[in-house]
């Protein structure tokens, strides 16, 4: 990677690399051979047309073997375009598991992992190929598995991943304990890394730290404040209070249940920031959020469309996070029916 702008230059390492290491180089090394990178850009004046230019002008991947001629980097553009981010549901998850296994090297995998894959049948160097009875086993408990973890995710019992315990018993973030890597007491949380590992598309520790002023910290709603989900034909609102502890902005986003993906709907974006021109702040500080297949009257600045027939979550998002998040003097309304 390089970031002409500054002069920054990062290189990957893949696992065996023997070969030289140019010193401009700020060195990654990894445990595997496949990678990628999450690059974020934000919008200026309800704009993207900043930061995919930006992009465009400093962003550069590339084979060390071509450092001294790179190529001309082909930036596709997904904007409008549907996507599907899910992994499949059925007894072909399995068979997307052992092309993993087999691809990559072992030690860049948990053990504990691997061993639970091994007895089924998903071994490194072994082919993959069950008999009629466990190819049965493995279907029934793909689709249990799906349904479990969707339900884990949606409407946790464990009451540590809820975010504001006596406040609200809607918003939840699955990082119970506040770990990234799912320990609390020195035991995994076994139903918080699976919700995070369906929900998203990744995570770091940044994630699950608390990091005053800097990143962005999340709080997810499957439900209403009376415990439903989301009836895409139907209007909710929720009431962010005055004062957001947000040192740069906040955010909603709408996903649909079935992708993770995006909600698609007729406006380009489904979601809202604080930055939008012409969001309308209530006369105590407060702004009213919509979310709904039609704005309500007057509220077109403040509304988010959803799709009749279609289910779907929120993400509350704080992008430079303050200290009345992590204390928890401060939370987001629950998301109210509007009747």
């Amino acid at each position: 990677m390089d970031r002409i702008s500054t002069g920054e230059k990062f290189l990957i390492v893949p696992p065996g690399y023997e070969g030289e290491v140019p010193d401009e180089y700020f060195v990654l090394r990894t445990n595997t051979y496949g990678n990628w990178v999450i690059w974020r850009g934000f919008q200026v004046d309800g704009s993207t047309k900043q930061a995919v230019d930006t992009t465009k002008k400093i962003f550069r991947m590339y084979p060390l073997s071509k450092k001294d001629n790179p190529p001309k980097m082909n930036f596709v553009n997904m904007s409008g375009r549907f996507t599907n981010t899910i992994h499949r549901m059925d007894f072909e998850i399995f068979e997307e598991i052992n092309k993993v296994v087999q691809a990559e090297p072992s030690y860049g995998q948990n053990p504990e992992i691997l061993g639970t894959f091994a007895s089924i049948g998903i071994v490194k160097g072994q082919p993959f190929n069950p008999d009629a009875r466990m190819k049965k086993l493995l279907s029934e408990a793909a689709e249990v598995g799906s349904v479990t973890v969707r339900t884990i995710m949606s409407q946790p019992r464990d009451k540590g991943f809820y975010l504001f315990p006596g406040k609200s018993e809607v918003w939840t973030n699955p990082f119970v304990g506040g770990s990234h890597q799912f320990l609390v007491d020195g035991a995994h949380v076994l139903d918080g890394r699976a919700a995070v590992h369906f929900f998203a598309t990744g995570i770091t520790p940044a994630m699950a730290a608390k990091i005053i002023g800097k990143g962005s910290k999340y709080a997810a709603a499957y439900l209403d404040a009376d415990g439903n989900p989301y009836d895409g034909s139907k209007t909710y609102k929720v009431n962010v209070p005055k004062n957001p502890p947000a040192k740069d902005f906040w955010s909603f986003t709408l996903y649909d249940n079935q992708t993770r993906a995006m909600l698609q709907t007729d406006q380009q974006f489904p979601g809202i920031d604080n930055n939008k021109p012409g969001m309308k702040k209530n006369s105590d500080g407060s702004y009213d959020v919509y979310f709904g297949p039609r704005a309500p009257k007057g509220q077109k600045n403040n509304w988010i469309q959803t799709v009749p027939g279609k289910g779907w979550n929120m993400l509350f998002r704080l992008y430079g996070p303050l200290d009345p998040w992590f204390d928890k003097t401060w939370y987001p309304g629950d998301p109210e029916l509007v009747k």
